[in-house]
């Protein structure tokens, strides 16, 4: 090779390599034009007149015709399947009601031994409600959220709000300064009382017994809630415009355990025939609507194993997470993404479109053009 022909290798290798380096440069230019010019025409298309079928429309019929069917169609399923319309389940309602079976529950907040002080988590590190599924809690898991002491929360806390009571301050003080175990011994003696008590005015008169200050702490909380006071000092308010109703249900939910008289809630259940076998959903709060979606939820506990496993909360749970992934991920999931191809149900809606454009009918087959709006 002589020393003329030498320089020429570099040269085309260079030449070469910025021809390389040009290439996708200019092929991503290509395509990008080729992009823009698809989207000009397709704005044309969708900018020019409409050339198919026409028919006339009249939209205000339309709007009015629908109206009327949806009234009509509400106002039937109303009287057929309405819930009624129940005045709100308070603690003035119950302490009112049963008095006695009242006193009781209370007296179960501050033992330590009602359903909410055994609850577990979210509430409290108890284990009384904690279920399992595939022997994992996700209670547990969870752990403590809404941290809830029954004794200090529903009964403690709200009497030492209240103003102008002396005696009831001192039962308070005394009651806070003993120990745990004279404690349980006045509430022990109190609940062996309680079994002969009368109702007399606004209170209970019960026998003489060894139970300390817990008489006029549980009287004060009777009358507190008979007239109303203790639901307003229950509802915590976390901000102006919303509130916070877990103690107040929690506290009523307690009293399925009353044996004084029968359970204040499971009344109330029975009486809108919605006990065992008999379930359904109502939810009747003021003006505000119900929310029949909760029936997919509730129909769950009356099928086995729900209806009678003690983790029938979880496992309804775990079959309604189930059932949303499944909607959700609908369009991922093979034979169902293909339902509506293979129920061609689309064709009897726009059977007029696929006749006059002359469309195969055959199920799966396309049409050249979407159908009108």
């Amino acid at each position: 090779m002589s020393p003329a022909e030498g320089p020429i290798v570099p040269e085309v290798a260079a030449s070469h390599s910025e021809g390389s380096l040009r290439g996708p440069s200019a092929s991503a230019r290509t395509r990008r034009r080729k992009r823009r010019a698809d989207r000009l025409r397709r704005r044309a298309a969708e900018a020019a007149p409409w050339k198919g079928p026409l028919r006339r429309y009249d939209i205000l019929k339309e709007a009015t015709v629908a109206l009327v069917v949806v009234l009509l169609l509400s106002s039937l399923l109303a009287v057929l399947f309405s819930s009624p319309d129940m005045p709100p389940v308070t603690l003035q309602a119950w302490a009112s009601a049963q008095p006695r079976g009242f006193t009781e529950i209370a007296l179960s907040e501050l033992a330590g031994t009602s359903s909410s002080a055994t609850y577990g988590p979210p509430y409290n590190h108890r284990s009384g409600e904690v279920q399992r599924l595939f022997g994992i809690s996700i209670q547990k898991a969870i752990g403590v959220t809404d941290p809830i002491d029954p004794a200090k929360d529903f009964v403690l806390d709200p009497l030492s709000a209240v103003a102008g009571e002396p005696a009831l301050a001192r039962a308070l003080a005394r009651y806070e300064s003993a120990p745990r175990k004279e404690q349980l011994a006045w509430l022990a003696a109190y609940g062996k009382a309680l079994a002969h008590a009368s109702v007399a005015g606004s209170g209970l008169v019960l026998p003489p017994a060894p139970d300390g200050p817990v008489p006029e702490l549980l009287n004060q909380l009777l009358s507190m809630a008979r007239s109303g006071g203790l639901d307003a000092a229950l509802v915590e308010h976390s901000s102006f415009f919303t509130t916070n109703y877990t103690n107040p249900i929690l506290f009523i939910g307690d009293s399925w355990k009353a044996q004084h008289g029968a359970s204040y809630w499971g009344k109330i259940v029975t009486a809108q025939k919605m006990a065992s076998h008999q379930w359904g959903v109502m939810n009747e709060t003021g003006s505000w609507p119900g929310q029949p979606w909760l029936w997919l939820y509730t129909m769950w506990y009356q099928i086995s194993p729900m209806s009678h496993s003690s983790n029938g909360d979880i496992e309804v749970v775990a079959i309604m997470a189930v059932l949303s992934l499944a909607l959700l991920l609908a369009p991922l999931i093979p034979g169902v993404r293909d339902l509506p191809r293979l129920v061609p149900v689309h064709r009897l809606v726009w059977r007029d479109y696929y006749r006059s454009a002359g469309v195969s009918e055959q199920p799966g087959a396309p049409p050249e053009h979407s159908p009108p709006d």
